[in-house]
């Protein structure tokens, strides 16, 4: 790393929130684990999904993720809390006992070959915060059906009833959100629903008036951007590239929420004279959720450009790291698959 860059980096981190300095030290930290590691690149990622935000039923909380081949799945720990099962002393968190149960005379006669074969084999995933247990989410549902049809028959110990009980809640509100997502699809309220949040998404990113110019960039983007691509920089011009341009609208703007850049370009569009937008993007951004959004995600993306040496290997770990793009309508943005 040059002097010009260490000096870069001293800056930026007094200017940036201790949020944007995790953020950028968690992302890089990831990426030479990647690195570090060759079997954490076969892993599949989640895309979707925190601790933070579970899957909740009743009182009932599950952590929950969408990964990137788009199977959904829950946590293997976040169902035995569900279920209220003691976890196994296992290193995977409830596994054990999960086999343990499913294994057991009472339970065995209705668990399907194929659900015991799914509890015996976790899917192994990475999250933003390291590696995970998870089943399909389908597992779960399946495996209630088993306990409650045991119980049904008289074939559950009394220590077991505490289970077959959550089993129900689990059951019931799963239920009671199953029929509610079927009317909305028979009645077409499912393209109102989503419209209706779309617009929600909107009125929080977007801001009502433009807003006076911040830089919301760190100087330490572009000085990455440049090193991987083997360009030369000048930090005291303020003129770029249009191809950086379109790089930052494929890294950054195309990540931001489905819908979000369209009504961005709408509200910030191209002088047919000069050929460029009067405004920057991040104007129209609201303060207290799309402008967050937009520099915690710029620290994570400079946190994987520190994390590599070359450009390409810089594609590869973004791809790992964030949603495929998406498809854009302007002619010029960067597909960062290519």
């Amino acid at each position: 790393m040059s002097e010009s860059q260490k000096k870069g980096g001293v800056v930026r981190a007094k200017v940036l929130s201790p949020t944007a300095r995790r953020a950028i030290a968690t992302a890089g930290a990831q990426a030479r684990w990647a690195k570090a590691d060759p079997s954490r690149e076969k892993l599949p990622q989640a895309i979707c999904g925190s601790n933070e935000r579970p899957l909740q039923i009743g009182n009932i909380a599950i952590p929950a993720y969408v990964l990137d081949d788009e199977r959904r799945v829950l946590t293997v720990s976040g169902m035995s809390d569900g279920l209220s099962m003691a976890r196994g002393g296992s290193e995977v968190p409830g596994l054990n006992r999960f086999e343990l149960f499913v294994s057991r005379e009472r339970l065995r006669p209705y668990v399907s070959e194929e659900l015991r074969d799914q509890i015996s084999n976790p899917i192994v995933f990475l999250t933003p915060t390291g590696k995970a247990y998870g089943y399909d989410a389908q597992v779960l549902v399946e495996l209630c059906e088993a306990i409650l049809a045991a119980r049904s028959d008289g074939k559950l110990q009394k220590q077991q009833e505490g289970i077959a009980q959550r089993a129900e809640i689990l059951m019931r509100g799963l239920a009671r959100v199953g029929i509610v997502a079927l009317v909305d699809e028979a009645t077409g309220y499912q393209e109102i629903r989503d419209r209706t949040a779309l617009r929600s998404i909107l009125e929080a990113y977007i801001a009502k008036e433009w807003l006076p110019w911040t830089q919301r960039f760190p100087l330490e983007f572009y000085q990455e951007m440049y090193r991987l691509l083997g360009w030369k920089l000048d930090p005291t011009s303020r003129g770029k590239p249009g191809y950086v341009g379109r790089l930052t609208n494929a890294l950054v703007y195309d990540r931001l929420p489905l819908g979000v850049v369209d009504e961005l370009r709408t509200h910030n569009p191209v002088d047919p004279t000069t050929r460029r937008r009067r405004f920057k993007h991040h104007q129209f951004l609201t303060e207290d959720i799309g402008n967050p959004h937009l520099e915690k995600h710029v620290s994570k993306v400079i946190g994987l450009m520190q994390a590599s040496d070359n450009w390409g290997e810089f594609k590869r770990l973004f791809r790992r790291v964030f949603k495929p793009a998406r498809a854009a309508g302007d002619r010029r943005t960067v597909n960062m698959s290519d």
